[in-house]
């Protein structure tokens, strides 16, 4: 017996606990892929799976449907695979621990991957059913969604019949995506100076902090681990030289980091003005963040001092300024749709190893020529700083499209079961809608999705209720013929 095995839907549930026992991080999907394919495959559903591991699976229309348009459902199947420091399961190649906790579900120690593991377990329990009316079914689970869209980027969708998509990668119920913000990643180096330094040498954390997607919830504007990292040491250099030996911080891109860590080395005179350097510090940012990330904490803790391979005390200063100077955070807010943000950046990976510090960003806008003007702030930064940029995994952004049978459906669809309308929104977060629409003529697309809360975090969760409603509404949606 599984643990979800009790919960309603069974065969949803049953799905997506199959699916977290599969390690299927962002780069880790070959397993969950061949499961796809072989799912398919034993119920003699025609499907292709590339050679980038998309999965696309065709289920015929049931009798009766064959004249209502085909449907495309669509999510991905890789996860942000993060985990708490003491947890001992390795994510690449063990699955993960569920368990419930009243209406959630959650992982212990780790991410759920709700975000989009539902979408997947959706589309296999519809294939799956033989009790369930529908016209053609056109599943596509893509890979690589979390890490630049580079699945949606290669799939070959021209076997494809339909031009109506419900892409099934939201996580609020009762909300009706229909356009998101393009985006892109951009990885800033800095070739740093070094000499071997010996010292008192420290482990220093700051850490404590919530995080969350760096899309659908950069504009709580919590603190950010890798940036606050560069504050403390742009303020230690400021008052005694600094070697840095090591740094990391962040898991993704597009996560907003919870906890960055250094090693750093200075002089056996300097140990007391460090300690202050660090309260004073620890006490600004608890003030600043008390409201939005309680937790927060700076550690430092004392290692054995010989002598290593450091930066030399300019080149530490160099890379603390670049840190303070980097923009983050929200940076436009649209005037078109209160509430909605239209640019933003993350800091998402911080590291520094043998000479070279690495900072990579998510850069996303609804507007183009306002992402290209980030990216350009973020050239020049580097440039400044005598580093170089990359520029990876740029995606458009998903329009919003005015006429819309399929939007108009599920609104009424929506009002009739709930009696109330659905909210009818754009996200900053990226979708693959607009790298699909690229590739399907004319496409018709709305994204939808139960409740989840802080999704690529260890605090991550999924709503059995919602997921149930979620159900109902998109087998009646299935079911409702057009004419």
């Amino acid at each position: 017996m599984g643990v979800l095995s009790n919960l309603e839907p069974q065969s949803v549930f049953h799905y997506f606990e199959e699916i977290t026992k599969i390690p299927h991080g962002s780069g880790n999907v070959e397993q969950i892929s061949n499961f796809l394919a072989a799912f398919a495959e034993e119920r003699g559903l025609f499907h292709i799976q590339d050679a980038w591991k998309n999965v696309i699976i065709v289920k015929e229309a049931t009798p009766g449907y064959e004249k209502e348009p085909a449907v495309i459902l669509q999510g991905h199947m890789d996860m942000v695979a993060v985990k708490k420091p003491d947890c001992d399961i390795d994510m690449k190649t063990e699955g993960l621990r569920v368990a419930v906790d009243g209406d959630k579900i959650f992982a212990e120690g780790t991410s759920l991957g709700g975000d989009d593991g539902i979408a997947v377990a959706y589309a296999l329990a519809l294939l799956d059913s033989d009790s369930i009316s529908h016209p053609k079914l056109e599943v596509i689970i893509t890979v690589d969604e979390e890490v630049g869209m580079d699945g949606a980027r290669e799939i070959d969708l021209s076997m494809l019949t339909g031009n109506r998509m419900v892409n099934l990668d939201s996580e609020d119920e009762g909300i009706f995506l229909t356009s998101c913000a393009g985006g892109v990643r951009v990885k800033c180096d800095l070739k740093l100076e070094t000499q071997r330094l010996e010292g008192l040498t420290y482990e220093v954390t700051v850490g404590g902090l919530l995080g969350g997607h760096s899309g659908g919830e950069i504009d709580k504007e919590r603190g950010n681990s890798n940036c606050l990292f560069g504050r403390l040491l742009r303020r230690l250099c400021e008052k005694m030289p600094v070697g840095l030996a090591e740094l990391k911080g962040g898991l993704a891109d597009n996560a907003i980091p919870r906890e960055t860590a250094g090693l750093l080395v200075i002089d056996t005179t300097d140990s007391e003005k460090f300690a202050s350097v660090l309260d004073t510090v620890e006490k600004e940012i608890q003030s600043e963040l008390s409201s939005k990330d309680p937790d927060v904490f700076i550690k430092a803790t004392e290692k054995e001092s010989a002598a290593m391979e450091c930066t030399t005390a300019e080149s530490t200063r160099k890379a603390a300024n670049f840190l303070s100077a980097v923009p983050n955070g929200v940076q436009a807010m649209s005037a078109d749709m209160p509430g909605l943000v239209e640019t933003s950046l993350n800091l998402g990976i911080l590291e520094y190893a043998g000479g070279e510090l690495r900072a990579e960003f998510s850069v996303r806008s609804s507007v183009e020529s306002a992402k290209n003007a980030l990216i350009g702030k973020l050239f020049a930064l580097t440039e400044l700083a005598g580093g170089s940029n990359t520029v990876t995994g740029d995606y458009p952004g998903w329009k919003f499209r005015k006429d819309s049978p399929l939007r108009e459906k599920m609104v009424r669809l929506y009002e009739e079961m709930y009696g109330k309308a659905p909210k009818v929104e754009a996200i900053h977060a990226g979708l693959e809608c607009g790298i699909l629409g690229s590739k399907i003529s004319d496409l018709d697309c709305v994204s939808m999705g139960p409740d989840m809360r802080d999704i690529h975090t260890t605090e991550e969760t999924l709503s059995i209720s919602s997921t149930r409603r979620v159900w109902e509404y998109l087998v009646r949606l299935l079911e409702t013929k057009e004419s």
